[in-house]
């Protein structure tokens, strides 16, 4: 029956080529049955459009594959996957994991190591199922050369890639140690081990993609080079060495895939997919103010400049504008709080100011500040702006004299109007809590309702606080409540069960106080909870020079537990925690910010957090973070260390309407209680984001 209707998918698009007369251009790599671009088992060179973004998901009899692709890089690729072993449960125990099957997590990267030409192929190297279990685990090298509407690949892996073993191991001939492999199936995971890469036996693989004249459809021919008789499933039949499968391209961001592998086994599935880099908003928006030069006197007209103010909060989105008049210089000062770039709100604001100019002004200083924090001038020049504005003759165009300066604010004005800003706000958001592969359950998740308020004592010091009000969640579906068995550490994260047990709860009541020292110099200090599980005091100063593709923080804090039974107290755990970050970003990649933060967790372990994170045309930012202390791996227990995944997206790619807020999806394979950070709810180095040009 399987066959029948894959015969009868070959023969439909058999019958459509033979009716084309020409061949359209391919529509880009396809993803593998683990994710990546690839065939259906097996990789190729190919890599995907840099900013392609996909979620995959493939389902057989033994197998249940789901994976999420990023392409950060043209030479970069990196997929995060999880696997559902249908033919195994969880645990041996049925009162812990129920009938829930085996769930397995790995991350795979591949590199391109050569781009094609017009004789040479495309060719890259990569490693399958990094810090995983190990049940995947392989390496390969592979080529791949496009003919046409033909795309041939050619590889050589080890591993699962190699089981077959139908060739000697090249690297045999360099050393004995890599004629032979061990199992590296572990039953916590999570350590990145590559001393068995390259190592045992090896095999060639390949075949070839056909993009079909009729373009949603291409076919697949693929011959592997793993006999399945060690897969984690069970020992597999393989009837056939040659596997065979269609991609079709249901819409610009959907693809249906279906295959026979194996020569018994049916495939099928699909991939969700976008591009980071061209997604667009879509904005309904107050159009541009008009240039209609309407001079004021040297002295501001009250009526004039309450008009000026409106319209920079309106239309250039500056709340709480301050206009003033110092010598030959205007100065407005406000937060930027709609536009996501800058220089959107500051042309807005350079009209409305320019329209009624006072006499006599030859600069405007446009200051934008948050949290009552200066963070950039722009400043430009008048005559200039006005030649711009008016237009310039054909011929003669000029350069916009405009630049950014660190915080221009003038001091005992003669002249100033402005708008209050409210002092005290509210907001009410729905919340997602969540974690994935768990033991008792796939998912767990937890919805609720978050209500906060601030209020602005001082110009510098602002009270803060959130309550939570849970609507639903299924975390009862933990097991236990005792500690981890594994894990010797203090249990500073994984009381989240007893946390999320309460429905109603203060998830934070903090004061801080902001200070900018100028230069690029910012600082705070914060009491209160600081957040659902510990409270305490604290203090972070930021170095951060305008525009620099650095910058340097630390932060020192002393904690108390909260109690899960009763949040307004606290249990007897307390510890010092801080760390120093430095901020670089990457000249050799653009758009990529690294930050490495050392120094002292929750559980009192000792050590430094990686984070890696890149930043798309969108605005859309994806990075991975993890964290390595002094804590063994035995200490730690299952996981092996602190690790994720996470992706930032500009609310303004959702709605119809600019905004700067954002929303973010995280993924941590496990919660453990080494390498945690504290959860700070105001970081300098986020609230001061104006100070780069392109806001992050």
């Amino acid at each position: 029956m399987k066959t029948r209707y894959l015969l009868s998918l070959v023969a439909l698009s058999v019958a459509s080529a033979c009716q084309a007369a020409s061949y359209p251009a391919p529509l880009g790599p396809s993803q593998t049955d683990f994710g990546g671009a690839g065939l259906l088992q097996t990789p190729t060179a190919r890599m995907a459009k840099e900013g392609e973004f996909s979620f995959n998901y493939r389902d057989n009899d033994q197998y249940r594959f789901y994976s999420v692709s990023v392409q950060p890089m043209p030479w970069l690729e990196t997929t995060i996957r999880y696997t559902d072993v249908r033919t195994r449960k969880y645990s041996s125990d049925p009162s812990f994991s129920g009938s829930q099957t085996y769930k397995d997590k790995s991350f795979d990267v591949k590199l391109r190591l050569w781009q094609e030409g017009y004789w040479l192929p495309e060719v890259s190297a990569g490693v399958r199922d990094i810090g995983g279990t190990g049940l995947f685990d392989g390496e390969y090298l592979v080529a791949s050369k496009a003919w046409g509407p033909l795309d041939f690949t050619l590889g050589m892996g080890w591993g699962y890639l190699g089981n077959r073993g139908d060739i000697r191991n090249p690297f045999c001939d360099v050393s004995d140690r890599f004629c032979e492999r061990k199992s590296v199936h572990t039953s916590t995971g999570g350590t990145v081990d590559l001393n068995e890469a390259f190592r045992g036996p090896a095999a060639i693989f390949g075949g070839v993609e056909y993009q079909t004249p009729w373009q949603p459809l291409r076919l697949k021919l693929e011959y592997e080079g793993n006999d399945y008789q060690d897969d984690f499933a069970g020992r597999l039949k393989q009837d056939s060495k040659f596997n065979f499968g269609a991609v079709y391209r249901v819409t610009d961001w959907a693809d249906i895939n279906m295959s026979y592998q194996r020569g018994n086994t049916f495939m099928a599935g699909f991939t969700l997919r976008t591009n980071f880099n061209e997604l667009t908003p879509a904005h309904i928006d107050q159009p541009k103010p008009d240039y209609q030069p309407e001079p004021q006197g040297k002295q501001l007209q009250q009526d004039v400049v309450a008009n000026q103010l409106s319209a920079l909060e309106e239309n250039a989105g500056f709340s709480a504008p301050k206009i003033q008049v110092k010598d030959n210089t205007l100065y407005m000062t406000g937060t930027q709080s709609k536009y996501r770039y800058s220089e959107d709100g500051i042309e807005r604001a350079n009209i409305i100011l320019m329209n009624h100019l006072p006499e006599g002004i030859d600069t405007l200083d446009v200051t934008e500040t948050r949290y009552g924090l200066p963070q950039v001038t722009t400043r430009t020049d008048v005559s200039s702006l006005r030649s711009q504005l008016e237009g310039y003759p054909l011929g003669y165009e000029q350069v916009l004299q405009q630049k950014r300066l660190d915080p221009q604010l003038p001091e005992n004005t003669d002249q100033g109007y402005y708008i209050d800003d409210d002092r005290l706000s509210f907001t009410l958001s729905p919340t997602l809590t969540q974690s994935v592969g768990g033991a008792e359950t796939f998912y767990m998740y937890q919805i609720g309702l978050l209500g906060s308020v601030n209020w602005w004592v001082t110009d510098h010091l602002l009270t803060s606080g959130s309550v939570f009000v849970n609507l639903t969640n299924n975390y009862d579906r933990f097991n236990y409540t005792e500690p981890p068995p594994d894990s010797r550490l203090p249990r500073v994260r994984t009381h989240i069960r007893e946390y999320v047990e309460n429905d109603v709860y203060i998830n934070d009541l903090q004061a801080n106080y902001f200070q900018s020292f100028g230069h690029g110099l910012y600082g705070q200090v914060y009491g209160g909870y600081l957040e659902s599980m510990f409270g305490g005091v604290g203090a972070e100063m930021l170095y951060r020079p305008l525009d620099s593709d650095w910058a340097v923080g630390v932060n020192a804090n002393w904690v108390k537990q909260r109690d899960w039974d009763d949040m307004m107290r606290f249990t007897d755990y307390d510890t010092v925690t801080g760390h120093v970050t430095g901020y670089w970003k990457l000249p050799f990649a653009d758009d990529v910010l690294a930050a490495l933060s050392v120094g002292e967790y929750l559980a009192k372990d000792k050590g430094a957090t990686i984070d890696l994170s890149k930043r798309f045309d969108s605005g859309v930012v994806a990075g991975v973070y993890a964290s390595f202390t002094d804590a063994s791996r035995e200490e730690y227990g299952e996981g092996s260390f602190t690790k994720g995944f996470y992706i930032s997206i500009p609310l303004e790619l959702m709605t119809n309407s600019p905004s700067r807020s954002r929303t973010q999806i995280g993924w941590t394979p496990l919660t453990r209680d080494g390498g945690q950070m504290l959860g700070r709810k105001y970081q300098l180095y986020g609230m001061t984001s104006d100070r780069d040009v392109r806001f992050r």
